[in-house]
């Protein structure tokens, strides 16, 4: 088994070698150990795949750090921890989680500036980079190269500010950031506006952007780490949904005719 230290090295690697690379999103053990049998090099969790599993529309950060645990021990790989605002405002008790999250066997993780009020959704722009800072100062506390990715969250709040966003981007790459990340940025070209305006490694989530674009395509644009957040969970409860509406409305039972082979889970989960 690798070490942390050898998880986080090998992360730091992937934000450095040419052209985009994905990390897919699971959210518990077993769909982990099913993208690591694939192939996959590094792995993110999911603050909103989690929420769905546990029947709620919010998870607390002791949740996510559980969750992040569980995850981080299924499989060798590198982990990124998706922590939300971190769980707290002020900056000091905000960059604790990045300390929970190394803890918890994490590698890397994020710090966002969404406040999780609806009434006032993005953190004023000088809170926003001081908890950045905050964080960044926890990370290099750390024993190993912690991966901090620093999120800016408009786009997913109604506030299509493409000028603040960049400058929010901008700021947080000066305070420290190794990843900076925006989602729900959809087009090419917005996607591409946005790279071209910093210098460090930037993350795209494919659960709010153009489903038609490809990685090649975002290779090109500048784009480094190609994440799907919660959309392979809400796909998995999609067919759920489709398998139960069957037996309800119909009475068939078609769908297990695509069932997951019993020989490639227990493959992957031995």
């Amino acid at each position: 088994m690798r070490t942390q230290a050898d998880k986080a090295a090998r992360f730091r690697e992937l934000h450095q070698r040419p052209g985009a690379f994905i990390i897919p999103n699971p959210w518990d053990a077993g769909t982990a150990k099913l993208l690591a049998s694939m192939g996959f090099e590094a792995l993110a969790t999911t603050s909103l795949g989690l929420a769905n599993t546990l029947g709620r529309s919010t998870v607390s950060l002791d949740e996510i750090i559980e969750n992040c645990r569980v995850i981080a021990e299924a499989t060798d790989l590198p982990v990124n921890a998706d922590l939300e605002n971190c769980g707290a405002d002020m900056p000091k008790l905000a960059a604790e989680a990045i300390r929970f999250a190394a803890e918890a066997g994490a590698v890397g993780g994020s710090i966002e500036d969404s406040t999780g009020d609806p009434q006032r959704p993005i953190y004023d722009f000088t809170l926003a980079v001081e908890r950045v800072q905050a964080a960044v100062e926890a990370a290099r506390a750390l024993p190993f190269p912690f991966t901090l990715t620093a999120r800016a969250e408009n786009f997913l709040h109604g506030r299509k500010d493409l000028d603040d966003t960049i400058k929010r981007l901008q700021a947080f790459e000066a305070a420290g950031a190794d990843v900076v990340y925006s989602p729900g940025l959809y087009d090419l070209a917005t996607i591409k506006a946005v790279v071209s305006s910093v210098k460090k490694p930037f993350n795209l989530v494919m659960g709010f952007a153009d489903p038609t674009l490809t990685v090649e395509q975002l290779s090109a644009a500048g784009v480094k780490r190609i994440s799907v957040g919660g959309a392979m969970q809400r796909h998995a409860l999609a067919a759920f949904l489709r398998c139960a509406r069957e037996m309800k409305d119909n009475g068939a039972f078609s769908f297990v005719r695509d069932m997951a082979p019993v020989k490639e889970v227990r493959a992957a989960f031995n």
